[in-house]
């Protein structure tokens, strides 16, 4: 079965469904079986139709028996804040017609059941980045721990502490809250580290950073523990498309008047289509 990952949506529901048809229009020709499709997280905001973009996706996922699903952003995350009161709207936010759905809580229930990672053929999918010092098992059973309160009866309150930019760095001995909230910083909101594994989260509109402060792309970093797969991430607008030997990075800009983009695990093709700018500045 081929498997495609997608890049950002952020609430482009025109971009996405012409892309999703490009794709099963291809395998369809190929006459294969019917093809996997990934999303790389932030299926919503910022975009002009949140709304369609998410029913969209949950209905393909639901339909497909497992064949398409997605992984969380850290844009979903912020909607399930917003939606049970911990976090407040922001200007940028276009999450209003899903709030006032009449299946809102079905978008909702079927979002905080996605995973936080997926692994699969020599790929470990994403949305943000992976800590130097995690192993790919180790990223999907601490994405596993994250997973398990999003899922739980108590998981409001595990939103209500997941914000915040402590523990900026990884250690096995970290426990509760703060534990949580190093997993989910990493997995959907780093771009830059330093050599040690420390997060920024300063850094959003640009893909270099100064080598006096020590910081690198976490995927640059020497001897990372993921470097027996391809990590495919998106997330990260002023980086751009990426396909090279390690790493795919997925946010090719859609929302910003770049492309929508899509690439095939199996053989690395891309396939992309281009985007409405709906947005005027680059800041994810």
């Amino acid at each position: 079965m081929p498997t495609y990952v997608i890049g950002d949506l952020q609430g482009c529901h025109g971009e996405t469904v012409s892309l999703v048809e490009r794709i099963l229009a291809r395998e369809a020709e190929r006459g294969g079986e019917p093809p996997s499709i990934l999303f790389c997280g932030d299926l919503i905001n910022r975009g002009p139709d949140s709304l369609s973009t998410l029913r969209y996706v949950q209905a393909l996922a639901q339909g497909s028996a497992g064949r398409i699903d997605a992984v969380l952003g850290n844009h979903d995350l912020h909607l399930l804040a917003v939606a049970n009161g911990i976090r407040p709207e922001s200007g940028s936010d276009t999450l209003d017609t899903i709030l006032r759905a009449p299946d809102r809580e079905a978008l909702l229930h079927w979002l905080r059941h996605r995973p936080m990672a997926i692994l699969r053929a020599g790929h470990l999918l994403v949305h943000g980045g992976v800590l130097p010092q995690w192993t790919a098992a180790q990223t999907m059973a601490l994405a596993g721990e994250v997973e398990a309160a999003l899922r739980s009866e108590h998981w409001t309150g595990f939103l209500a502490e997941m914000y915040g930019n402590q523990p900026d760095r990884w250690d096995d001995d970290l426990r509760g809250a703060a534990r949580l909230r190093c997993i989910v910083n990493a997995l959907t909101r780093m771009r830059f580290c330093t050599a040690e594994g420390v997060m920024d989260f300063k850094m959003k509109e640009s893909a270099h950073a100064d080598p006096a402060t020590g910081l690198m792309p976490w995927f640059e970093v020497p001897g990372r523990r993921t470097a027996d797969v391809t990590v495919v991430f998106g997330h990260w607008s002023a980086l751009g498309l990426q396909v090279k030997p390690g790493i795919i990075a997925l946010d090719s800009g859609c929302v910003w008047g770049g492309q929508l983009s899509a690439v095939c695990l199996d053989d690395h093709s891309l396939l992309q289509i281009p985007c409405t700018q709906y947005r005027q500045a680059k800041i994810s």
